[in-house]
């Protein structure tokens, strides 16, 4: 299963290299990729509480001069081979079949929610609209910690914590984007180098999960969606469970 995971490598190629058949191959990679995600979810992504939240923005603040950021959020192209009977429905802008993984990051490099699984054709905003982290925080599925002042407020005022994005994600209470670079001013300018500091953590992330498992870089060779998703899952997962056992903090 690491084999796999690590180097990307075809079904047959392991069931050669094990002497074992390509159907049982991939049966087996099946099952323990979905039980590794099922394992692992709840000790290296559990669902964050207020204060973890509150934590995660303290080092925001700390390390990207980013304050009351609770999270980055991306999305990533993720090459598989075209299933059956789906057309032109997985082929992206880049002009390759994909699926598009939509992931939430801390300011460590680890992720905090991940939802793969969507069609690679649709748009990075289309993606967002319909994905369920959009709706969490729209509709307060997320246990976002009451506004507070930013440290250096004179005016003491409470401000939201927040999610940060690049320009394919809206702009609402608790998300932010970059402004235009149409319409910039010296302000605006500052703002959109704070927002690029703590948007390039999710970034990092990828590659680093992508580094560690070449199954994320590699076209995924396998024909069941369910069977793609619990393989990015179970990679996201376990790039937790390393970085917290051996990873250096930023």
């Amino acid at each position: 299963m690491h084999r796999y995971l690590a180097t990307g490598g075809t079904f047959i190629a392991l069931s050669l290299y094990f002497a074992r058949g390509e159907s049982t191959v991939r049966k087996i990679i099946k099952e323990t990729t979905e039980i590794i995600w099922n394992v692992l979810k709840d000790i290296h992504m559990p669902v964050l509480t207020q204060d973890q939240f509150k934590h995660i923005a303290d080092r925001f603040e700390l390390l990207w001069n980013l304050p009351n950021c609770i999270g980055a959020l991306d999305r990533k192209h993720i090459r598989i081979e075209k299933f059956p009977h789906t057309g032109s429905e997985n082929f992206n802008y880049k002009h390759f079949h994909s699926t598009v993984l939509m992931a939430c990051c801390d300011a460590d490099g680890l992720f905090t929610v991940i939802e793969p699984g969507f069609a690679g054709r649709n748009s990075d905003g289309g993606i967002f609209k319909a994905c369920a982290m959009n709706y969490w925080i729209t509709h307060g599925g997320f246990n976002i910690p009451s506004p507070s002042p930013l440290r250096h407020d004179e005016r003491n005022t409470p401000f939201p914590y927040y999610f940060v994005g690049d320009e394919a994600f809206p702009l609402s209470r608790n998300l932010l984007r970059p402004y235009s670079s149409r319409t910039l001013n010296n302000t605006k300018r500052i703002l959109n180098y704070r927002l690029s500091r703590g948007r390039k953590s999710i970034e990092c992330v990828f590659g680093m999960a992508a580094e560690k498992f070449a199954v994320l870089n590699e076209p995924i060779r396998c024909r069941d969606p369910t069977t793609v998703n619990n393989i990015i899952k179970s990679a996201c997962v376990l790039h937790n469970f390393v970085r917290k056992r051996e990873g250096i903090e930023y």
